[in-house]
């Protein structure tokens, strides 16, 4: 696809010029004369090629494309295609109404190299951020096997159902958080201003305090004079706990430690599950090999721990072992995901068994979702009321003391 400056006459007999796409000046001289142009001079504009090309860079930089734009993305393409519209022209009308500018480029580069002779998956692993592994390979399966519209539509049924399960997370969660803000701000907010002045009555009287109270005093005059060598110590173990996270070792024992966790555990577990369950149904069902299938899965669990143990089930399926031996063997996997995967592979129905362990696991992270924030939310609360207690009373018994020394 070049871009072409040009100049016509058009019907009222005024001559009117542009820079457009188009990939021979033959087909764009024809596109004009369907607009009622009559081209007099065309040539390849490759300085405005690279300026709309910086233009695009630029404004990707800002922007991030989400999986529900992708997942409706494929759904349209796989329209298209199954109506019998041909790959190329499917892509340019899937260019012509994205808007951001990031998605136009990449759709755009990949229509080119479709035109050159390249197929769609080699076209699209170009931008692995924005089409993953996932996505490519089960692309490049429905090539080869000629059912590329079904395994679109496939796929956008898993984008979207991924998409749900996360959003279902992040709306369940945000309500605990926002309440554990708040209480360490309103906790902040007394021990910086409120307890100060109040405890200042005290240093008129020559009177012993509890020692509850004198480390209330001590903590207040601690986050009063030394906010900023606490944020930066925080700030400080946040860096180096990020960092250990990026180190494998580290990873390992966090993901290892947090499926051990009281209640976040078991959703961790079980989160990562469905995911499993749901990537290796579509991709098998797309006609992706298992070992491939599962070298792709393994990347989407989201935890270290369970990663390992699909990698490690991955080499004894290469051996000849079924697929939910070595997950059972792990004891990271519930005993029913692999007593299930075990009868889909004994009953050759593994990809609708893996759908029905996804689905029913979907069910059951929404409801341990409910379970878990109906419990986090009154624990926030008694938690902050029983802090602002501790403070109300490490202030008032002081003062009904000094009260009886004055009586």
């Amino acid at each position: 696809m070049a871009v072409f400056q040009w100049q016509g006459i058009n019907s009222a007999g005024k001559d009117v010029k542009g820079i457009r796409d188009a990939d021979n000046p033959k087909i764009l001289r024809a596109a004009l004369r369907k607009e009622g142009i009559l081209a007099t001079r065309i040539e390849e504009d490759s300085a405005a090629r690279v300026r709309r090309a910086r233009e695009i860079d630029f404004a990707a930089v800002l922007e991030r494309v989400s999986s529900q734009e992708i997942a409706l993305l494929t759904r349209q393409l796989a329209t298209l295609l199954r109506s019998g519209v041909p790959l190329v022209e499917a892509l340019s009308a899937l260019i012509e109404q994205v808007d951001k500018p990031k998605l136009k480029a990449a759709l755009t580069q990949t229509r080119d190299k479709v035109n050159e002779g390249t197929s769609l998956a080699d076209a699209l692993q170009a931008h692995p951020k924005i089409f993953e592994s996932l996505y490519v390979n089960m692309v490049a399966a429905g090539e080869a096997s000629g059912t590329l519209d079904v395994v679109l539509e496939r796929l956008a049924d898993h984008l979207d159902a991924s998409a749900e399960l996360k959003s279902e997370v992040s709306s369940a969660l945000a309500y605990p958080a926002f309440m554990v803000l708040f209480a360490i701000g309103v906790v902040a907010l007394m021990m910086t201003v409120v307890v100060p002045k109040v405890t200042a009555i005290f240093d008129d009287f020559n009177q012993a305090l509890p020692w509850y109270t004198q480390l209330l005093i001590l903590t207040s005059h601690t986050l009063t004079d030394y906010w900023w060598l606490l944020a930066a110590l925080v700030i400080g173990a946040f860096v180096a706990f990020r960092r250990w996270l990026k180190t494998p070792e580290g990873r390992a024992k966090w993901d290892a430690k947090l499926l051990t966790l009281p209640l976040v555990g078991k959703l961790v577990t079980m989160i990562a599950v469905a995911r499993f369950a749901r990537t290796l149904s579509t991709l098998l069902s797309s006609g992706v090999s298992l070992l491939t299938a599962l070298d792709i899965t393994k990347n989407v669990l989201g935890n270290a721990e369970l990663t390992r143990v699909v990698e490690e089930a991955r080499g004894s399926i290469r051996e000849g072992e079924s697929i939910a031996a070595p997950l059972k063997r792990s004891e990271r996997f519930p005993p029913i995901v692999t007593h299930m995967i075990a009868i889909g592979e004994r009953s050759g129905e593994l990809e609708q068994m893996l759908e029905h362990v996804a689905s029913a696991y979907d069910r059951q992270v929404t409801t341990r979702l409910a379970a878990v924030t109906s419990l986090l939310e009154p624990l926030v609360i008694v938690t902050m009321g029983a802090v602002i207690a501790s403070i109300a009373l490490s202030i008032l018994m002081p003062l009904m003391q000094i009260n009886e020394f004055i009586g």
